[in-house]
């Protein structure tokens, strides 16, 4: 039995970036990174102040080198050609300066993502299963996928701009202002104008980049589905309406795409156009201030200078970096906007809590084949396999309720069926005993221990499991049938291979033990798979095993050949199992 919502897509609350994710954010960033980033800053301080002295330079060009030596009939060029040459290396010193400071950028971002997903991984680790029942698996996978990525652009390229841009937008104020106030006044006011309407548009596209993360999600989840259920789609001819639901989903997801877009592509041309109407205005003014000859503090700059020609050309190209801040959020806010969708996704596994393990009672092997149980006060308990489950009552869903005050004991030894027709519990009753899920009324023992005072780990290595929906990893077969413990030999895993009589069809496959598998071991069949996972549980060697089904696709041939190594398997042991009726 399983929960309620099996395949329901991953979808957390719309709603604005919260401050506790930026901050959250900006912390990671930080995380080993703080040397790097006051690197980044004074890199970036570095070539956005050589960027400005090659534009000042322009009116010093024209006022002091150009316009003297207008009409002279032998002019000396060596005063030029040495501020050319202090020009020329102030230059280079600036573009050596971007080009470490985009090093140091990709290696923190790179090292951030980095640093993400594995946080992401090691917490998703520590989910319940509960959580993955109510999820589908592609849309989980995409926020590993996708929604980190769209923080790689944010942290390696957009963060950086954002702290050029403030950089350059003070100190070109200030150089403005030294130049021409009135015409600084101009600049200010179209600069205030082009970030109203960033800000404006921006807030309006925000919801449809939501939008366009969570169905991507949804369409990873779907391409899952039917990749990993191809067989089943043929089987029943649904090719045709497998076409068609995607169809529906994939024009959701363009719908999504394009209303996004259609708001944050108008923003660059927008700004753009007013940058354009703004220097136009400050030529216009500029012109009629220099030829009207008028002075005074209010038509000067703040050193009391008065509009030149010269001044007048570094002034609009100040203006023109004054401005391209705000152009260049307007061009990156396609990416802000979708980075902080896909963060409130990332953040939001994050903060799902984790399975809760208040166990202080732990399994320890004293000897060979001989496992105790150490309780918080460090008493050693041997383990004899003694399972009770009292008045016990759970459900998947507050309000449904599922099993009723479910009463049994398995004595050392003992084994135990739990028969049934299909959704009867059988195996819901097998995930409680291992604390897949946890009860709502009642007790469950294990040798007198309470499992909530058990440690999870110690209680699961108490239990060998053979899951009815059989799972192979990446590897080979040893490799699978280690996975039932990590430091079992080579023979340790053949001879549980040759206990379950998995070892003949093993042999007969290309490489035999070394064979790879992949796919979920999609060119075996339903039953060798399950053989493997029952070697796999044999090699673990538990004190308990739960067999839930583990004979179901196994025809009825191989389950004889099998049904002598399962007796000496479960010989000692407490086992449990279920059987379908």
């Amino acid at each position: 039995m399983r929960g309620p919502g099996q395949g329901h897509g991953f979808q957390p609350a719309m709603g604005k970036l919260k401050l506790s994710t930026v901050t959250r954010l900006f912390k990671l960033i930080l995380h080993k990174n703080k040397w790097r980033i006051a690197l980044v800053l004074l890199f970036i301080l570095i070539s956005t102040l050589a960027t400005l002295a090659s534009t000042l330079f322009t009116k010093t060009l024209l006022d002091d080198y150009v316009v003297p030596m207008i009409g002279q009939a032998a002019p000396d060029y060596s005063p030029l050609a040495v501020a050319l040459v202090k020009l020329a290396a102030v230059l280079i010193i600036g573009t050596g300066a971007s080009y470490l400071n985009s090093i140091l950028t990709v290696h923190i971002s790179q090292g951030t993502l980095k640093t993400l997903r594995h946080n992401l991984f090691e917490h998703m680790e520590r989910l319940p299963l509960s959580y993955f029942d109510s999820r589908s698996h592609g849309d989980i996978m995409s926020v590993y996928t996708n929604d980190v990525d769209t923080l790689r652009q944010v942290i390696g390229q957009t963060i950086p701009r954002l702290f050029q841009s403030l950089v350059t937008v003070i100190s070109t104020l200030v150089s403005m202002l030294v130049l021409s106030i009135p015409l600084s006044i101009i600049s200010i006011v179209m600069a205030a104008v082009m970030y109203a309407v960033t800000r404006k548009l921006g807030g309006l596209s925000k919801k449809y980049f939501k939008k366009r993360q969570e169905m991507l999600g949804k369409v990873n989840g779907y391409i899952e589905e039917m990749v990993s259920g191809q067989r089943v789609v043929k089987v029943y001819c649904h090719e045709d309406k497998a076409m068609e639901q995607f169809a529906a989903l994939n024009e959701k997801l363009r719908s999504s795409v394009y209303n996004a877009n259609k708001i944050g592509n108008i923003v660059m041309p927008v700004n753009g156009n007013l940058g354009n109407l703004g220097y136009v205005f400050i030529a216009t003014a500029g012109a009629a201030i220099a030829l009207s000859g008028l002075t005074g503090w209010l038509l000067c700059g703040l050193n009391g200078s008065v509009l030149t020609l010269g001044t007048l050309v570094a002034f609009l190209t100040l203006h023109k970096n004054f401005t391209r801040p705000v152009t260049q959020i307007s061009n990156e806010i396609n990416s802000i906007v979708m980075a902080s969708a896909g963060s409130d996704r990332v953040y939001d596994l994050m903060d799902q809590k984790e399975e809760p393990d208040s166990g202080k009672v732990t399994l320890e092997k004293t000897g060979e084949c001989q496992w105790c149980w150490k309780s918080a006060d460090g008493q050693m308990v041997p383990l004899k396999g003694e399972v009770s489950l009292s008045d016990v009552d759970f459900s998947y869903v507050e309000g449904k309720q599922v099993l009723f005050d479910i009463n049994l004991t398995a004595y050392p030894g003992q084994k135990i069926a739990f028969v049934g027709g299909t959704g009867a519990g059988k195996t819901t009753i097998t995930n409680l005993i291992n604390r897949f899920y946890e009860i709502q009324d009642g007790k469950i023992t294990y040798d007198g221990f309470d499992v909530r005072d058990i440690q999870k780990d110690s209680l699961r290595k108490g239990l060998g499991i053979v899951l009815q929906e059989t799972h192979l990893f990446t590897g080979t077969v040893l490799d699978n049938i280690r996975y039932g413990r990590l430091d079992a030999t080579d023979r340790e895993c053949m001879e549980a291979a040759k206990l379950v009589c998995a070892d003949s069809f093993i042999r007969r496959l290309a490489n035999g033990y070394n064979t790879v598998i992949s796919g979920d071991g999609g060119n075996l069949s339903q039953g060798e798979r399950q053989l493997l996972a029952i070697a796999r549980a044999a090699v673990a060697a538990p004190p308990v095993l739960i067999l839930d089904e583990a004979t179901s696709s196994i025809d009825t041939r191989t389950e004889k050949l099998i049904q002598q190594g399962m007796d000496q398997l479960m010989k000692g042991r407490t086992t449990f199992g279920t059987i379908a009726k």
